[in-house]
């Protein structure tokens, strides 16, 4: 039979599970935020970084894909998803149907929870942390390209990426005019 997952951050670039099936999806009434804290992939516990969470909004819809999964692959994301996040049911829209499936959210209660910042803070946050699983500037990177693939418009991440790109052209360019001598 399986079970649907919604991916809408990293399960979308990076699924590290098997699956039957994967197609792009999309949720209503939840909208993709910046606003968790990782204190183990993208940061680290003195540092958290910035990872997405869903926040609830009535009128958006939040674009991403859905995978068909067997039960023992919740043993794995309920590992991967361990810093915050709890499974809630959703209605999954396909192109031509839905169904229910699954989400893993990170709640405003939860211990890792970051909330809002203004743009510019969580982009200066972004671009300088670091965890187990690599640079955040990366998760990001990675999150918009993966967006654009699925031809998903996503303002709050496209304009988190391109103040991080110019943050990290700033930071590059005494260096290339240092080694241009």
């Amino acid at each position: 039979m399986g079970h649907w997952v919604f991916g809408y951050g990293s399960l979308i670039w990076r699924p590290d599970f098997p699956f039957r099936e994967r197609t792009p999806a999309r949720i209503r009434g939840w909208t993709r935020r910046f606003w968790q804290g990782s204190h183990d992939h993208r940061g680290v516990p003195n540092a958290p970084g910035r990872v997405v969470t869903l926040v609830p909004v009535v009128d958006e819809v939040c674009d991403g894909v859905g995978y068909l999964i067997e039960e023992d692959v919740f043993t794995h994301l309920d590992e991967r998803e361990k810093n915050g996040y709890v499974r809630h049911d959703v209605r999954l829209e396909f192109a031509d149907t839905d169904t229910l499936g699954v989400v893993y959210i990170a709640p405003r209660d939860n211990h890792a929870f970051l909330g809002a910042a203004p743009r510019d803070e969580m982009a200066a946050h972004i671009h300088r942390s670091v965890g187990p699983s690599g640079r955040n500037l990366d998760y990001l990177l990675e999150l918009a390209q993966a967006l654009r693939e699925l031809d998903a418009d996503d303002p709050h991440v496209f304009d988190l990426e391109r103040r991080v790109r110019s943050l990290e052209s700033r930071t590059k360019a005494p260096n290339a005019k240092l080694s241009g001598r």
